[in-house]
C-alpha cells in the first residue's frame, strides 16, 4: 500500500501534537475565600445584572459543607461551575450542590479576573457569625479548639478540593496553583468583648500563617477585607462597640506584611440589614479583591 506522504506525515504530526496537549495539564489560578456571614454572601440573585446571572466562564468552585463546631461532615464537596447561588443557604452533600437564592463575592471576583483570560478555581469556606476568639460568636476558627471546628472544616475543604484530579471533568488533568487568600471576617470579634478584639491580631496572623503553610506558600498573597459597623442596632447603637480596635489590628497585619493588602473600601459599602452588605456591595466587594490580589501577586513572585 501506498501513501500520500505529505498526508500520512500530518496526521502522525497531528496525533503527536494531540496526545502531548492531552498529557499536559490544564493550568489554574486557585483562591481560598474564608471568613463569616459577609463572605458567605447575602446578595440576591434576582437583583445581579446580565452579566452575573449566569455561568462566570473558566471559573471553578469547590465550596465547602458548612458546619458548626463539633459537628462531623464539613469540607465535603465538589468542584462544579462558578455560578449564582453559592451564598447563605448553600448546601452539599459532597455529591450534589443544592444552591440558595443568595450569592457572595464570589461571582464578581472570578469574573474580574478571568476577564484577564485566566482560569480560576475558588475553593470556598465561610460560616457566619463565627470569631477567632473561642466563644465570641456561633462558631471559632481557633486552630487549638478541643472540638472539631471551622478551621479543621477549612482544611478538610481545601484537602477534598485537592485530591480531585479532574476539576471540570473534561478528562484533562488539573493542576491547582495557589495565588492567593482572601479574608473576610471579624465583626465578632469586634462585637463580643475587649479581649476578644485586643486578641484578634495575634489570632488573625497565626491563622493566616496556617493557611499560607497549608497552601504552601510562605508568601501567598493575603487580602483582609475591612469589616464595617452598620449602626443599625436598637437605638442606632454599634452593632460592633470593638471594631476599632479590630480595624487598627487588621491593618497591624497587613501593614507588616509585603504579600498582604487590606481593602478599605468594603467600610463603606451600605447594608441591607445590621450585619450584611447590600447586594451591590457584594459585586463591589469582589471587584475590590480581585484588584487587591492581583496587585500583590505582582508584588511577590
Amino acid at each position: 500500500m501506498r501513501y500520500n506522504f505529505s498526508v500520512f506525515t500530518l496526521v502522525i504530526v497531528t496525533f503527536f501534537i494531540l496526545s502531548c496537549n492531552k498529557s499536559q495539564p490544564d493550568i489554574w489560578n486557585l483562591y481560598f475565600l474564608g471568613g463569616q456571614s459577609n463572605m458567605d454572601g447575602y446578595g440576591y440573585n434576582n437583583k445581579l445584572p446580565n452579566s452575573h446571572k449566569g455561568k462566570i466562564s473558566d471559573s471553578m468552585i469547590f465550596d465547602g459543607n458548612r458546619i458548626n463546631d463539633g459537628k462531623s461532615g464539613g469540607g465535603i464537596g465538589i468542584w462544579a461551575d462558578l455560578k449564582p447561588g453559592h451564598g447563605v443557604g448553600f448546601k452539599t452533600d459532597g455529591n450534589t450542590n443544592n444552591l440558595s437564592n443568595r450569592f457572595g463575592c464570589e461571582l464578581s471576583f472570578a469574573k474580574y479576573i478571568s476577564d484577564y483570560g485566566e482560569k480560576v478555581a475558588i475553593i470556598k469556606y465561610s460560616f457566619g457569625g463565627t470569631a477567632l476568639f473561642p466563644g465570641a460568636g456561633y462558631g471559632n476558627w481557633d486552630p487549638d479548639y478541643e472540638l472539631n471546628n471551622h478551621y479543621d472544616n477549612a482544611l478538610s475543604t481545601v484537602k477534598n478540593a485537592f485530591d480531585i484530579r479532574d476539576i471540570n471533568s473534561d478528562g484533562r488533568e488539573d493542576l491547582l496553583i495557589p495565588k492567593g487568600i482572601v479574608w473576610m471576617q471579624g465583626e465578632s470579634d469586634a462585637e463580643h468583648s475587649k479581649m476578644s478584639a485586643d486578641s484578634y491580631y495575634d489570632n488573625l496572623k497565626r491563622l493566616m500563617d496556617l493557611f499560607r503553610a497549608t497552601l504552601r506558600d510562605n508568601n501567598l498573597p493575603i487580602v483582609i477585607g475591612k469589616i464595617n459597623d452598620s449602626n443599625m442596632a436598637e437605638e442606632n447603637q454599634p452593632t460592633q462597640p470593638y471594631i476599632a480596635t479590630v480595624h487598627l489590628a487588621q491593618k497591624q497585619f497587613t501593614d507588616s506584611d509585603s504579600c498582604a493588602s487590606y481593602v478599605s473600601e468594603t467600610g463603606n459599602y451600605n447594608f441591607s440589614d445590621p450585619w450584611h452588605y447590600d447586594s451591590k456591595g457584594f459585586l463591589e466587594m469582589g471587584e475590590a479583591f480581585a484588584r487587591a490580589v492581583l496587585r500583590l501577586e505582582k508584588l511577590c513572585k
